[in-house]
Parts: C-alpha cells; structure tokens; sequence
C-alpha cells in the first residue's frame, strides 16, 4: 500500500523532461536574444553619442574669430615666444588662446504664445525678449550663461515686407529675430547678429522658444521655487518682492515675460528675473535628470510645436549625458554691461566694449604659459 506522501506526488509522465528541456531552451533563447538587444541599444546609445558630439563640433567655424579677436592684441610682436599659435592674443601683459573645447549655444524666447508658424511677411518673424549664451567647458566641467539685454544695439540685416535685402543698420538686437520667417531663417540670421556682436564668436547651435511653452517647461520638472526680485501685479498675477514663490503654469510664463514699458530700465529688471529662474531652472532640471534620464527627450518632445533649433536628437543625448557632470550656479551667469539710455522712441543699450572684449577673454580663452 502506497503512503500518504508516496499518494501526494506527482506522477511523472514520459513528455515532462521533454517539455522541461523545451523551456530551458526557450529561455535561453529568450535571455539571448534580450541580451543582444540590450547590448544593441547600448551600442546604439554609444553611437548616438559620438554621432552627436562629432556633429556639434563640425557645425562651427571658429577661424572668423581667431583672425579678428586677435587684431586687438595689446602687441605687435606676436610671435616672439615658441609657444605662440595663430589666433592668440595678449591683454594685459597675459597670453590667451581661445579653447576649441568650448560649445557655444544661443537660446531665444520669442515673444509669442503660439505654436511656431512660418509667416511670409518678413517683418513679422517676433521679437526676442530674452537672448542668452549657454557655454559648455569641458575642460573646467563648468556651464557658463550669458545674458545679452534685448536692447543692445549691434548690426543687424534689414529686410523688407517681401523678405527683400535691404542691407544692415544698427539697431536693438531683439529686432533681429523679426526679419525672417519667425522659424529657421529668423534664427540663422540672429545667430549671425550674436556672433558678429561677440567677434564672430563659434555658435554651435541654437534654440528658440515660443514664450507659450514656458509653462510646459516650467512645469515638466515640478515647478520653480524661487525669491521675487520684484513685486508683480499683472494679470491676476500677484507676488511681492522677497517673497519665496513656487511658480506653476503661467505663474512663470508672468515672471519671465512681464515688464513695465512705461518705466525705464524695465526690460533690464527683466532680465535679471530670467537669469535667476534659468539658474534655479538649471538645478531643479539636473535634480530632475538624475532620477529620470529621459527627461531630455521628454522636454524635448514637449517643446516641438513651439521651438525651433538646429540641436538633433543625437545632440541633445550627447549635451544631456555630459552635462549631468558639470557644474552650475549663479557665479557662472554673466550679463553684457554697458548703459541703457533712451533712443527715440525705445531705449537703446550700449555694451562696453572693454567689458566685453574682457568678458570674451574670461569665458571662451584660457591663459597660456609663455
């Protein structure tokens, strides 16, 4: 008689260990394959990188300004050490030479709500309210922004309702962005009017914004916290000066956009309040971006009807990767100085020119031994 336990057990069949081996195989079959994907999206990831990195670099050509920077070198005798290159330059008793290292990229806020839309009058492309310079150094890991005042008065192109050439002027540098199609064109154009205001300084992409997305960018990394700069009453919008806000939704798109026109000075109040949401933007973001790497792609897939840039996906992968290392804070935001005085009709501001050939000195040379 069998026992209780000898009852309990399964009786094995014949097919049962040629199923048993079936499944092994299938499984390891299975975990091979994964593993090849896994390996393959590594691989693929590896190339999108490189891909990303070789292109920002070839984008730029840094030669413009290596001839005309160094025209300004305190002396003529250029070449008296060994250690001399073409393109460097001495200020100050101090030999510099320009980091080829160094990625450079213009970001735009456009001062519209709507999505991105070419427009065919060539007049009506929008003004760019905020203009910055977002500097990568991958020799020092540091991110460096520099704000440039809407109303800076640089040589710009002039074009007609017809997109005809009517040759350049001097004029705010914010009218730029206006003579073109609103879309890749006006963006071209004003990369060329930034670079040519920083002697013919390398831009290797750039990124213009729809003031309407800010919101969504706002939000997409849980918000802002900050301290007002100044007190806001527009709009339903209300914030007193010193008082910590944590901006949601349209809260940021008012603190970064609104401005009182009819007090001077105001678009330069303004920009102060947008260096210090990109500051604290910046850290919240990298916060965000190291608990979920996608967040890149997430933001940028966000922003696509109401940006324009020449940045790949491939790009922005490589930008995101490396600048999860760097460091940022408000010690690397920098503002063009000079002074605003009144124009015309609408303020005009002059940049320093010594400040800013010291500025340029500072962020994209390094000092030399002689």
């Amino acid at each position: 008689m069998k026992t209780r336990s000898q009852r309990g057990r399964a009786k094995k069949r014949p097919g049962d260990k040629k199923r048993t081996l079936k499944m092994l195989r299938i499984t390891v079959r299975a975990l091979s394959v994964l593993a090849v994907l896994a390996a393959l999206c590594g691989a693929a990831f590896l190339v999108m990188q490189s891909s990303g990195k070789n292109s920002l670099y070839k984008k730029a050509d840094k030669g413009q300004m290596l001839m005309s920077f160094s025209e300004l070198s305190e002396t003529e005798d250029k070449g008296y050490t060994e250690n001399w290159q073409e393109g460097d330059v001495r200020y100050q008793g101090i030999h510099y030479r320009y980091n080829e290292d160094i990625l450079t990229f213009l970001f735009l806020g456009i001062d519209k709500k709507s999505e991105v839309r070419t427009v065919k009058n060539g007049i009506d492309g929008g003004q760019s309210d905020a203009i910055f310079l977002l500097v990568l150094n991958p020799r020092s890991k540091e991110i460096n922004v520099i704000g440039i005042p809407r109303d800076t008065m640089a040589e710009i192109e002039v074009y007609d309702k017809d997109g005809s050439y009517m040759g350049t002027a001097i004029g705010q540098i914010t009218l730029q962005h206006g003579y073109g199609d609103g879309a890749a064109v006006s963006c071209e154009r004003s990369r060329k009017a930034v670079s040519k205001l920083f002697y013919g300084l390398p831009v290797h992409g750039y990124c213009a914004i729809n003031m309407g997305a800010v919101p969504l960018i706002n939000d997409a990394v849980g918000g802002v916290e900050l301290t007002a700069l100044e007190t806001i009453d527009y709009s339903g919008f209300h914030m007193k000066e010193g008082e910590t806000v944590h901006l949601e939704g349209m809260e940021a798109y008012h603190y970064l956009h609104y401005r009182d026109i009819s007090r001077f000075g105001s678009a330069g109040a303004r920009l102060e309040r947008q260096k210090q949401y990109l500051t604290v933007y910046a850290a919240t973001a990298i916060e965000a971006m190291k608990k979920d790497i996608t967040l890149p792609v997430t933001l940028y897939d966000t922003l696509n009807r109401y940006m324009v840039t020449d940045i790949s996906i491939d790009e922005a992968s490589y930008l995101a990767v490396q600048m999860l290392g760097y460091h940022f804070d408000g010690a690397n935001i920098y503002s063009l100085e000079g002074e605003t005085v009144r124009g015309e009709k609408f303020e005009e501001f002059y940049a320093d020119e010594t400040a800013l050939y010291e500025l340029i000195l500072d962020v994209f040379y390094e000092e030399m031994e002689d």
